[in-house]
Formats: structure tokens, sequence, C-alpha cells
């Protein structure tokens, strides 16, 4: 850590020198979705060379960040108590980010983890607690995931499930949650491709999952 000492004494600085290294909070977000491999993890943060990630588990471990566990006969890694405080930090700064996307290169992908977090960030609880419970499957870009509204909770996995509206999108996604289309719009643009299910639930997908742009 001697090499990442800004030399002040503040709570930010501490932060920024235990998770502030290039790839280390992109380590976080894909643990806060659950425990990880470490070849899940390669996967999904796929242009991270892979002494650096070794590196940064081995930082972000002894840093009491994360920690390794044995699952049914493999290592995985996942975030201790301490690790997991950093959530809503994690969702603010999603959050933060998410508006000032454009849309997506050719060499940008969407993963499972990185769209499951987008989603908890824009997740809008107090206007889902007065809906009907509500399940999306949704193919975004290259991820695949079921998405549970009941009440003020959310649960968001990976693959297919029963679902009240099935749709697919790729990264042009944004516009919709930010409000740029509304939902009729995002349909008729092509933005938005309905599969099956409901169509005017892609309104109430808008209104739950929504950042101001």
């Amino acid at each position: 850590m001697a090499s990442r000492d800004y030399g002040q004494f503040s709570g930010i600085t501490r932060a920024m020198e235990l998770v502030g290294e290039r790839w280390a909070l992109l380590i976080v977000r894909d643990l806060l979705v659950g425990p990880r491999r470490y070849g899940e993890l390669a996967t999904g943060l796929a242009r991270i060379p892979s002494n650096i990630l070794a590196s940064r588990l081995k930082e972000l471990q002894a840093a009491g960040v994360i920690r390794r566990a044995p699952r049914s006969r493999v290592i995985v890694y996942e975030l201790t108590p301490y690790g997991r405080e950093l959530e809503p930090v994690v969702l603010a700064l999603g959050a933060w980010g998410f508006k000032a996307l454009q849309d997506a290169r050719d060499d940008q992908l969407i993963t499972p983890e990185s769209m499951t977090m987008d989603l908890r960030s824009a997740f809008r609880a107090d206007v889902a607690g007065a809906l009907p419970a509500t399940a999306y499957s949704a193919r975004l870009g290259g991820a695949e995931l079921l998405i549970r509204v009941n009440g003020e909770r959310l649960d968001v996995s990976a693959g297919e499930g029963p679902a009240d509206l099935a749709f697919e999108a790729d990264a042009r996604i944004r516009r919709l949650i930010t409000g740029e289309l509304d939902a009729s719009r995002a349909v008729s643009d092509g933005v938005v491709r309905l599969r099956h299910g409901d169509d005017a639930l892609l309104g109430r997908f808008a209104t739950t999952f929504h950042l101001a742009a």
C-alpha cells in the first residue's frame, strides 16, 4: 500500500488507497452481484490483464474487503461485511455515471453483472412499492436477465424464467431508463423489441427504473 499513500489523514484518502486503483471497484461491483470464481471475474472483466486481476484480488483481501471461500470444492471470492458496506457507494457512483453515458461503442460490452448493478442503481423502490408485482425477462446486449419487482424489493438474476413481459434491447436501453425516450417511442424506434407478454408493462419498467439525464 505504500506506493499509494497520498500523505493525507482523511477517510476519503484512505478509501482511495484501498479501492481507488484501476479495476478495483469493478471487482467489487461484480462481487456485489454474488461470489465469483477467478475465471468468472476474468470473463466478466474481459480486458483486465491476468496479473492485474491477481494483484487486485490480493490487495483487496489484504484490505479486508474480500475473502476467499470454499464453495462445492471450488474457491470463490466474496465480499466481507466490511466490503459489502461499499454497496451504497457503488450504486450511487453508478447512478451518477449512468447519466453521462452515451451510446455504446462497438468494443463495449454489457455483462450480466454490469447491467444488474445499473438496474439496481436506477431502481425506484418508492415507485415500485405502489405498483403490482411484475417480472421481466430481458435480453440486454450479452446479458440475459430475469428482473423481478415485488413491492420495494428488486431481485435480478442471470438467465430466463416466467415473466409478465419479455423484451430485448442493446445498450440504447439507457435512452428508456433516462427518459430520453418513452416506452412507445423506444419500441417504434427499434431501441426495444418486445418478445411476448403484456406490451403495456414496458411503461411500468421505465417508471420503475429511471435515472433522469
